[in-house]
C-alpha cells in the first residue's frame, strides 16, 4: 500500500499533505489530502473524510474551506480524495462537467464503459480508509465523514449504507434526492443504468426510509440564496421529511444571504468539526 508523497505544507502547527497511490478499485493514478494536525505527532488520532463536489479535486476543500485551524484544535486528521477517476482514457470522460471525470457520485458503476474505473464508493468506503490506517496515524476505530454537494451526497450515503462505520455525518448544501433531481438522473442513468430500482442504494432519502442501525446524528447546512437549491437539485425537504418520520436526529440549517460557493462552506466549517470532535473524540 504504497503512497508518495506529492506536496507538504506547514498549517495551523500541522501538516497539509498530498499524496498520490495507484488505486486498486480505480485502476488508475489517485491523488488525495492529508491534513495532519500537531496531535497526530505523538498521539493517534480519529479522521474525518471529506468527499467535495461536482469538478472539483483534492486541492478546492484545503485551499478554500479553512478547516486545517479547527482540525488542529480538536486533534483530527482530515482526509480528501479526489471526485473521480483520472486519464482513464474512456470515450466521453471529459464531455461533462456533471458526468465523467469530476463527477464520479460516489457510485460503484456497473454499466460499460464505467464499471471498470468508476467505483468512487468502494474507494471511498474501503480501500481509502485501509491505506491511510495503514499509513498514518489513525485511530481506525474513529472515523466520520462530510462533504458538500455531490459530496455532500456521497457523505450521507456512505453513513447510511454503513450502519455505525462513522460516528458522525455532515454536509453542506448535499444532493439529498438524487433519484428525484436532474444531476442524480443524468449521472444514475449513465453509471447504473435505466432500472431505477437500483438507484435507491446511492439515494439519501431512500436509504434513510429504510435506516436501522445506531443513531445517526446528521448536521446539514444548507444556503437559502443557494441557485442548486431553487434549481430543485438538491431537495433537502425530502430526506428531512423522512428523517422526522424515522426519528432520524438531524439538524438543518437554513443560512440566509449564503449561495452553493466555498465562501459558504468556509463560514460554517468550524462548527461541522466541533459537530464531528464531539463524536470522534467522546
Amino acid at each position: 500500500m504504497a503512497v508518495t508523497q506529492v506536496s507538504s505544507n506547514k498549517c495551523s502547527g500541522g501538516f497539509q499533505k498530498v499524496f498520490e497511490h495507484d488505486s486498486t478499485e480505480l485502476k488508475c493514478k489517485m491523488k488525495f489530502a492529508v491534513y495532519l494536525p500537531p496531535k497526530a505527532e505523538t498521539d493517534k488520532c480519529p479522521v474525518m473524510y471529506w468527499l467535495s463536489g461536482l469538478t472539483c479535486t483534492e486541492q478546492n476543500f484545503i485551499t478554500k474551506a479553512g478547516s486545517q485551524v479547527p482540525a488542529a484544535e480538536h486533534g483530527i486528521i482530515i482526509v480528501a480524495p479526489d471526485t473521480s477517476p483520472r486519464g482513464c482514457n474512456i470515450e466521453g470522460e471529459d464531455e461533462n462537467w456533471d458526468f465523467g471525470t469530476g463527477a464520479g457520485f460516489y457510485v460503484d458503476a456497473t454499466q460499460d464503459p464505467w464499471k471498470t474505473n468508476y467505483r468512487m464508493y468502494a474507494y471511498v468506503t474501503e480501500e481509502l480508509p485501509k491505506l491511510i490506517n495503514a499509513n498514518f496515524p489513525t485511530d481506525p476505530d474513529k472515523m466520520s465523514i462530510s462533504g458538500h454537494s455531490m459530496g455532500g451526497h456521497g457523505a450521507l450515503i456512505c453513513a447510511l449504507k454503513n450502519p455505525g462505520k462513522y460516528k458522525a455525518v455532515s454536509a453542506f448544501a448535499p444532493i439529498c434526492n438524487p433519484l428525484q433531481c436532474p444531476w442524480g438522473q443524468k449521472a444514475f442513468s449513465g453509471y447504473l443504468g435505466s432500472d431505477r430500482s437500483t438507484w435507491e442504494a446511492y439515494d439519501a432519502t431512500a436509504l434513510a426510509s429504510s435506516y436501522s442501525g445506531p443513531q445517526l446524528d446528521i448536521l446539514i447546512d444548507q444556503g437559502r440564496d443557494d441557485q442548486f437549491l431553487s434549481a430543485s437539485q438538491l431537495l433537502p425537504d425530502n430526506l428531512i421529511a423522512v428523517c422526522s418520520e424515522k426519528k432520524i436526529p438531524v439538524v438543518f440549517r437554513l443560512q440566509p444571504g449564503y449561495d452553493h460557493s466555498f465562501f459558504f462552506i468556509y463560514s460554517f466549517m468550524n462548527d461541522h468539526i466541533k459537530h464531528h470532535a464531539k463524536f470522534l473524540n467522546a
